[in-house]
Parts: C-alpha cells; structure tokens; sequence
C-alpha cells in the first residue's frame, strides 16, 4: 500500500520540468531579488504595491512605492515598454501584489510575483529601510 505522498503517480519528468518552468517565468523570490541587489545587476523594477504610509514605515531596500491602484497606462508609461517589474505587498496573507501583477499584465507590461512579499524577507533575515519618501 502506497503512502499518502506516493498514492498519486508524481509527474514525468518533462511534465515536471515544464510545468516549474513556467511556475518561475510568473514568480521570483525574496533571496534572488536579494542577491540581484548585492551583485548591482538590477534588471528589473521592484515595485511595493503597499500604502505610501506602511511603505515609509518599512520597505525592501530598493524599491520604489507604488500601489496597484495607482498603476495606469500613463504612470507606466514612464519606464519603456520593456522593463520587468517585480511585485510584492505584505505577505503570503496579501494579494496586493497578485492585484498589481493583474494590472500590469493587462497594461501588457512584463511582471514577476515576489513569493513571501515582506513576510518572507524578513524570513529570510534581510534588511528593510524605512523613513523613504515614496515614488508615488
């Protein structure tokens, strides 16, 4: 008798691969936007989606205060069409980031998902800035 984690057959392997494959062109997470940073090759904007007020309290080292309401066509049109934005809100308990994600994505605009938001930076043991005045 097979145990719970074995009772349903695991995918072959190319069905695997393509299905992480595609999981990772739509997230990225707190430890890779990390070392994007530390290692100054910063090829995407990264974007707190959160209230001006919570994001000047705390924020990623970084990133620029954008709320999802807030992203229409005008105000992205101030990156070129071109650029990567990369989102995140509170935590796994927000979908801030997931509503941001949506807007941008029906601008037509490139964007990954932060998996953890603020959450799992903190996590992660990484710093936050505070006191910044927001993009916004």
């Amino acid at each position: 008798m097979p145990s719970p984690v074995s009772e349903i057959p695991a995918a072959a392997p190319d069905a695997t691969a393509e299905y992480f494959a595609r999981k990772l062109a739509f997230e990225t997470d707190c430890s890779d936007v990390n070392a994007a940073f530390a290692s100054g090759k910063v090829d995407f904007v990264l974007l707190d989606v959160r209230s001006p007020a919570l994001f000047n309290l705390s924020h990623i080292p970084g990133a620029l205060n954008l709320p999802h309401g807030k992203m229409t066509a005008h105000r992205m049109s101030e990156w070129p069409s071109d650029t990567l934005f990369v989102v995140y809100c509170a935590g796994p308990h927000c979908n801030g980031a997931d509503k941001a994600a949506l807007r941008l994505s029906r601008l037509g605009l490139s964007v990954k998902l932060m998996i953890g938001g603020l959450t799992g930076w903190a996590d992660e043991g990484f710093a936050f800035e505070g006191g910044a005045s927001a993009a916004a």
